[in-house]
């Protein structure tokens, strides 16, 4: 069997990798991670060994970020760190048969420089954008070589542009990260109209968000027409610990309270309204939910695929802004909404949270999707009828490039 390194540069790219990783454990090849940023806590879930010492930098990778994103990652010291890690890479690329690299113009970039055979996702690129590709250089030029086995996009639409430069090399066979949807994974206990709350996953940031977030919640909590009769559920990262949970909502006066009960969930309460905290329960409230609010990246997409509709509020960023909000809504389509600036503006919360009474009123006569969000899903059953995309992969790679 081989060995097959991962180099990916983000929480969705790592959660991408290490599912695809996981597959080729599963056949018998050696997989071992080397996330450019953060720790890889997807990679140490599923017992895929990260190579090196990492750091997680409060911007989440060097990507879609603001300018404050941008001077932060100067301060943090990121770019030195991200020199020092590829410098690493190319140290120990040589132990390697192949590598799988998933992400943006970096990790393609450094994976071109490694020499080695490599296979990559590329899940930060879409057609869907601006209704044409665009590749940033070097990007096209790695990926047109040699040393570059196969690309796999995201979406039907990049691998129709990209063939016409690529050939052979692209296919589109489905999206990793939509693999832990096709587990059988029982839903919350039922509820008529439940809103689910995805803050995020990137710390500090994530805090922030779900601070905006709640102010939302109890602006509907607190509205005399509405009936109470909506459970708040909110999918947190472990990284945002209780002990930190506690410490950001008791400054805008919510109460935390541990349940009686291991079973059932942590709340924070203030006046009326009462939300409900989960970890490692991503795909529950997901499939469980009506509506949900997200300042999330790859989570709000999975949500989209999933026909669900997401109310977008913008934040401060570094990561999650107005532009990675718009950006966001030019991908996934007319499902996803957002108010016309912060809710920290009274016209604007109003309008939001009107807007969210309104879809969860609707969410179970009306399903509030577009043509390509029936596509979306369309291909998602088509794709995974028998398996998930990530053993498809790995067994066309193994079969295509890699001794058996």
């Amino acid at each position: 069997m081989s060995k097959i390194l991962f180099l990916s540069n983000g929480h969705g790219e790592d959660l991408s990798g290490s599912l695809i990783g996981k597959a080729f454990k599963k056949i018998g090849h050696h997989v071992d991670a080397f996330p450019l940023v953060g720790n890889g806590e997807s990679y140490k879930r599923r017992g895929v060994k990260i190579i090196g010492k990492t750091k997680s930098f409060s911007t989440g990778g060097m990507g879609y970020t603001s300018l404050k994103g941008r001077i932060l990652e100067l301060i943090q010291g990121q770019i030195i760190y991200l020199l020092k890690r590829v410098y690493l890479l190319l140290l120990v690329s040589s132990r390697y048969d192949l590598l799988f690299v998933v992400g943006d113009v970096i990790p393609i970039t450094a994976g071109w420089l490694t020499g080695l055979p490599v296979v990559t996702y590329l899940v930060a690129y879409s057609s869907r954008y601006e209704g044409k590709l665009r590749l940033p250089w070097p990007c096209f030029n790695c990926l047109s070589s040699d040393k570059f086995l196969k690309v796999y996009t995201r979406d039907k639409l990049t691998e129709f542009e990209l063939k016409k430069k690529l050939s052979y090399k692209v296919e589109f066979i489905g999206n990793p990260f939509m693999d832990p949807f096709l587990a059988k994974t029982p839903n919350l206990p039922k509820h008529k109209r439940r809103l689910g709350i995805l803050p995020g996953s990137r710390m500090p940031e994530v805090g922030e968000n779900l601070r905006l977030i709640l102010s939302v919640v109890e602006y509907i909590s607190n509205l005399k027409h509405v009936s109470t009769d909506i459970s708040f559920d909110v999918a947190l990262v472990p990284s945002l610990d209780d002990a930190y949970l506690k410490k950001i909502v008791t400054l805008d006066g919510w109460s935390f309270c541990y349940p009686s009960d291991k079973d059932h969930p942590i709340k924070i309460i203030k006046n009326k309204a009462n939300v409900n905290i989960y970890r490692n329960s991503f795909v529950k409230i997901v499939q469980s939910s009506n509506v949900l609010i997200s300042m999330a990246g790859t989570a709000a997409e999975q949500a989209s695929i999933l026909g669900k509709s997401i109310v977008q509020l913008e934040g401060n960023g570094p990561q999650f802004n107005a532009s990675f909000a718009e950006a966001q809504r030019r991908l996934l389509g007319s499902n996803v909404y957002c108010a016309n600036g912060s809710v920290k503006d009274k016209k604007n919360m109003i309008k939001t949270c009107d807007f969210i009474l309104y879809l969860l009123e609707n969410s179970c006569n009306k399903r509030l999707l577009n043509e390509q969000g029936d596509q979306f899903v369309k291909e998602l059953l088509e794709l995974n009828r028998v398996e998930g995309v990530s053993e498809l992969m790995a067994k066309k790679i193994t079969n295509s490039f890699l001794r058996n």
